[in-house]
């Protein structure tokens, strides 16, 4: 069974804790290249990461994504006390901000299954279920990424949980968004992962009352290592 170092980074710039991902996910890829030139008794075995953490106000553009989906200028930008980066995941623009739990699992894939569907599958899985201990459905909606509520009612359907992921030599960085008790005001400063006829939510909203936030990553921490089968190091 696979092991995974587990680390909370608490409130952080998301300038930094990419550089950090970025640094780590390099480490990763050098070792593998590594170990491919090398006998396999002189191997170092790749680490896995899961790193929780939330972000202050940042618009965060995938390399699908267009630049017409943040509807704000930079000045407005200042005055919302936000920041944007154009970054190297796929998918397209997205907010992060607090209140939302927003997971990075830094995996060699190569030890669990080489299948990126799949890997999104059981991250949206770990979401699912997680929401389920609040009484709440939630759904895969087809032609979407993500986490969903009321998927059968095109005026309901909105997204609980974005995700937006980058694979090399099948090491994984980026990953989800997950709001729980998040300020949904921020966005209607873009057009959320590109579709403009759907909404977003939050667990405070749908549960109407704020949520214990550390209970919440420690279900979704507990069901994404049950998902995934691994044990925590």
């Amino acid at each position: 069974m696979n092991k995974v170092h587990f680390i909370d980074w608490g409130v952080i710039n998301y300038k930094e804790a990419w550089d950090k991902q970025e640094e780590l996910f390099k480490q990763k890829v050098d070792q593998k290249l590594l170990n491919r030139d090398i006998p396999e008794s002189e191997r170092t075995q790749i680490e896995h990461h899961l790193i929780f953490c939330e972000h202050p106000h940042v618009y965060t553009l995938g390399k699908s994504g267009s630049i017409e989906n943040l509807l704000v200028d930079d000045e407005q930008l200042k005055n919302l006390n936000a920041t944007y980066y154009p970054i190297n995941r796929g998918g397209d623009i997205t907010y992060h901000g607090p209140g939302q739990i927003v997971g990075y699992p830094i995996l060699d894939l190569d030890q669990f299954f080489t299948d990126i569907h799949k890997y999104l599958r059981l991250l949206e899985e770990s979401i699912i279920i997680t929401l389920a201990e609040y009484g709440i459905k939630g759904e895969r909606y087809d032609g979407f990424t993500g986490v969903w509520l009321d998927v059968d009612d095109k005026l309901k359907a909105r997204k609980i949980c974005a995700m937006g992921v980058r694979c090399s030599r099948w090491v994984t960085m980026h990953g989800f968004a997950f709001n729980v008790n998040t300020n949904l005001d921020y966005f209607k400063n873009i057009v959320p992962c590109g579709i403009d006829d759907k909404q977003v939510t939050s667990l405070q909203k749908e549960l109407n009352r704020e949520i214990d936030f550390e209970e919440v990553k420690e279900k979704l921490k507990k069901n994404i290592s049950t998902v995934f089968g691994f044990t925590w190091l």
